[in-house]
Parts: C-alpha cells; sequence; structure tokens
C-alpha cells in the first residue's frame, strides 16, 4: 500500500493461520520503496487539484497505470528478498494510493491498478476496500482496525492503536478483546500537514522533518494551536474519517503564508504542528472512547512513530499511559498498515467480513474488495 502521505509503496508478506482464525500470524518480510520526489508531488499535485483541467484525466488515468506497476514491481522484489515464488502466494492484497475520499458524497477514489498487479506478477489480486463500505453507508475508512482487533486486543488491557501517517486514526480495544466494543475513528492530521509545511518551507528539497529536529529547535505558538484545535472535524462524534482534501498541501501552504506574514518562525510552526497532532489525539481519546475507558498503552505506528519529537509529546499528553511503536506488541509499525490491508484480502478470498461496521458507520457487516484473478485462475486452475 501507499499511505496518505505518497511517500512510496510499503509491502509486506504474511502467513495467515489455515482456516478462518487470525492468530498466530507471521511477518515473513518486509520492505519500503519509496517514490521519487517528483513521483510523489504528483500524486500531491492530483490530489490537491492542481492538475490543469485539460490534463487532469490523462494523469489520473496514467497515475493508475504507473502505481500498478510500482505495487507490482514490490511485491515481486519482497517475495524474491523472502525466497518465495510468486506462484507459491495465494493472493497480493492492494490498499492502493487515495487522491480523493468525500465520504460526504458516499465517495472516494483509490488508484493503481489490480489488472496491472495481477498481471505481472501472474498473482490474484484483490483491491477497491473501501467502496463497498461507502455502498452500505459508512465512511469507507478506518478500516485498519479489523486488523487492530486481531493483532493487539487484549482480555486485560485497555489498549490504543495509533497509527500517525498523513492522517492520524485512532483504534480504542478495551479490555476483553470484542470486535463490537472496538471504537475507530480518523482523529484529524499527523505527516500530511507537517510534510506539507516542511516541502513548502523548503521549495521541495525536504519532504519531512527528519526526526523532528526542525520542530525540536521551535516553540509552539500558543494562539496558532489553539486556532487549530477549534476545529469542526476534531469535535464531531464518530464515526468519521478524512484526507488530504481537509489537511493538505493547500492548507500547509497557507499556513506558511500566514506564519510568514506574521514574522513566525519556521521551527516554531512546526513545532506548533507537532504540539496539534498530540493535543488532537488526547482529546479525541478523552472525548470519544468508551465511557470510563482506562487507557493503558498506546501503540502507535505509521510514519509518525519514527519522529521522536513526536512521540515525546504524545507520552506526555496521554502520561500515565504508556505510548510505544508497535513493535513492543510484536507488529513491526511500519509494516502494520500493509499487514492490515493482507488480513482484508485473505478475509475477502474466504467470503468473509473484513471490516467493524460501528467504526465506519456501515449498516451491517460485509466482504469488501474486488478481486481481479491470477493467471493460473485464468486458466482454469485453482
Amino acid at each position: 500500500m501507499s499511505g496518505t502521505s505518497a511517500d512510496g509503496v510499503d509491502a509486506a508478506l504474511v502467513e495467515w493461520p489455515e482456516g478462518v482464525l487470525e492468530r498466530p500470524l507471521r511477518l515473513v518480510a518486509f520492505r519500503a520503496d519509496p517514490f521519487p520526489s517528483a513521483f510523489q508531488r504528483r500524486i500531491h499535485e492530483l490530489a490537491a487539484g492542481r492538475v490543469p483541467a485539460a490534463e487532469v484525466l490523462a494523469e489520473l488515468a496514467s497515475l493508475d497505470v504507473e502505481l500498478g506497476e510500482r505495487f507490482a514491481a514490490s511485491a515481486a522484489a519482497l517475495a524474491a528478498e523472502a525466497g518465495v515464488e510468486l506462484s507459491a502466494i495465494d493472493a497480493i492484497a492492494s490498499h492502493g494510493q487515495t487522491v480523493a475520499h468525500h465520504p460526504e458524497r458516499h465517495a472516494t477514489l483509490q488508484i493503481g491498478d489490480p489488472s496491472v498487479i495481477a498481471e505481472r506478477t501472474g498473482c490474484t489480486t484483490v483491491a477497491d476496500f473501501r467502496p463497498r463500505d461507502l455502498a452500505l453507508g459508512g465512511e469507507g475508512a478506518p478500516l485498519a482496525p479489523f486488523f487492530h482487533h486481531a493483532a493487539f486486543a487484549d482480555a486485560a488491557e485497555g489498549r490504543a492503536v495509533l497509527n500517525l501517517g498523513g492522517i492520524a486514526n485512532l483504534t480504542w480495544l478495551p479490555p476483553g478483546g470484542r470486535a463490537e466494543d472496538v471504537i475507530a475513528f480518523d482523529v484529524g492530521p499527523a505527516n500530511a500537514l507537517i510534510d506539507g509545511v516542511v516541502r513548502t518551507l523548503s521549495g521541495g528539497r525536504e519532504t519531512f522533518d527528519r526526526d523532528g529536529a526542525r520542530a525540536a529547535r521551535g516553540r509552539p505558538d500558543a494562539g496558532l494551536l489553539e486556532r487549530l484545535l477549534d476545529d469542526a472535524f476534531l469535535r464531531r462524534a464518530p464515526p468519521k474519517s478524512t484526507g488530504r482534501e481537509r489537511y493538505g498541501l493547500v492548507e500547509a501552504e497557507a499556513l506558511v503564508r500566514e506564519s510568514r506574514t506574521a514574522g513566525g518562525g519556521e521551527d516554531d510552526l512546526l513545532a506548533t504542528l507537532v504540539a496539534f497532532s498530540a493535543e488532537a489525539v488526547r482529546r479525541a481519546c478523552q472525548d470519544f472512547l468508551s465511557p470510563g475507558a482506562a487507557l493503558a498503552r498506546l501503540l502507535v505506528g505509521g510514519g509518525g512513530a519514527e519522529n521522536p519529537v513526536l512521540m515525546a509529546a504524545l507520552a506526555r499528553a496521554l502520561a500515565p499511559a504508556r505510548v510505544e511503536p508497535m513493535d513492543a506488541a510484536g507488529v513491526p509499525a511500519r509494516a502494520c498498515e500493509a499487514m492490515a490491508f493482507a488480513l482484508l484480502g485473505r478475509n475477502a478470498l474466504l467470503g468473509r467480513p473484513n471490516h467493524l461496521p460501528r467504526c465506519t458507520g456501515a449498516a451491517r457487516a460485509a466482504v469488501l474488495g474486488e478481486i481481479v484473478p491470477g493467471r493460473a485462475a485464468s486458466r482454469g486452475r485453482a
């Protein structure tokens, strides 16, 4: 998959138990293939509506195919690294690259043509998971909580799982581990605004704040922080989801212009955005978890888990809960979302539900995903 940040392809090779059980799962191999900066910029420009009207359909169609090629190449390279023949793989599950997400219109769009993936690899490919949830009245997101429940739920400990991609999404797993008790939703921005501001400030020479170094040098602007937190989306009760349409390049550029006009420091702006992300998570935990929720542990994944300044801000905001990378619970933080869609794809092949309707707002549980048969199936073999 490629997440909201559109920084590259994450590929996970996962072994699941026979039958319908989800544990014990095993991560066989993982790799991350970064996108060239020019390719990432094309995705961001398309998502931000910056492509000229006369060219937008051609660019959309081209990126659909090019992403499919990149996804296929990453899957093949991962299998080769693991010493596994592609013919031995049951299926490839592809989340795709989100370029538009409008749940208020019951619409979402992920690109990365699964037919290209199936043809290049020969593997049956499952893709387009979000549209059916939207067709059922849901938000189409978040879907990863289905995996969070399978991998992290605990009989005795109340845990929250936080993915810090372009957008932050939170999953609450109360003690006891029942799927019907899980609460999950998009919190608000994480790396989308931070990365967008860094890109704008540097004229594209930098794409993210490595190790949070810029934010560490700055001090949060209290006035701007309060204004950012005065946000209708943050106050809205779940189920809810969002994306770059709300917290993307356009808002990042506006924040930079405002900061420069006010004479603010560049590093102060980044420190403010880190504080914004952490405080949004704190308020979400306070306002939207189940009544009386006792959060003992926050497991963090996504690119933001590698930002020590953001992780420290979360630890301060959520004390006394333990804040630690997902690795501490046996799932590598960088691999989590790719592993999640491996499970969604596996369940689609089994004809079993692969989302949590309470988390997305869908009317009922269904099997999400559309299946493109691989070469063996197309020749009539199982």
